[in-house]
């Protein structure tokens, strides 16, 4: 990890960009930002809307999972999504609508967000956040990957077939996984412009 300031330049993220002159400061920063994205995630994981038939609620912490991969990196989010699942399997009541454990039904889809947050870090350091179609497509893949660990666990963890799992815990998320990509599409290319113009 860069212990300087750094402007935009292939190989970054957007956290990189934060000043840390010394290496005691780049892993107070790092230490920061690992807490913050795991507090982050959490507090998005309290916006929640339930949706009939389904055991898994429209959450805002898939969404925050993806933004904390694509600025820190993957080394950064593997830290950060993983302290936020083992403290909420410890007790922490800060999985959606503030449930905590390993019990629930939709739990794979927190173990989805640490694989999407890690391998979108890695997109993002390979400039998959810094142009509007990239983004999209790094987001996609972020999305796709919380989906193919959390609805088979929904399929094992409540009997429903693979089938009533995708009816019950992917269709009536991509309308507003869209919404997401697109508030994504605008928001991470557009720092990196203003990181380009400020470093």
């Amino acid at each position: 990890m860069s212990t300087a300031a750094a402007g935009p330049r292939p190989g970054a993220v957007l956290a990189d960009a934060l000043p840390a002159t010394t290496a005691a400061r780049a892993r107070v920063r790092d230490a920061a930002l690992v807490l913050g994205g795991a507090a982050l995630t959490g507090i998005a994981a309290q916006l929640a809307v339930p949706v009939p038939g389904s055991p898994v609620p429209v959450t805002g912490q898939t969404f925050a999972a993806l933004l904390v991969g694509a600025s820190l990196g993957a080394h950064r989010a593997l830290l950060s999504i993983g302290l936020y699942a083992v403290a909420g399997v410890a007790g922490v009541p800060w999985f959606a609508q503030g449930e905590h454990g390993a019990g629930m039904p939709s739990f794979g889809y927190v173990l989805g967000m640490l694989l999407a947050a890690v391998v979108v870090g890695a997109l993002a350091r390979r400039g998959g956040d810094r142009g509007a179609l990239r983004t999209v497509g790094t987001m996609a893949v972020g999305t796709g990957l919380i989906y193919a660990v959390g609805v088979p666990y929904l399929a094992l963890a409540t009997g429903m077939t693979f089938g009533e799992a995708v009816v019950a815990g992917l269709v009536p998320f991509l309308v507003g996984d869209a919404l997401k990509a697109a508030l994504a599409m605008g928001a991470l290319p557009t720092a990196w412009r203003l990181l380009g113009r400020h470093g």
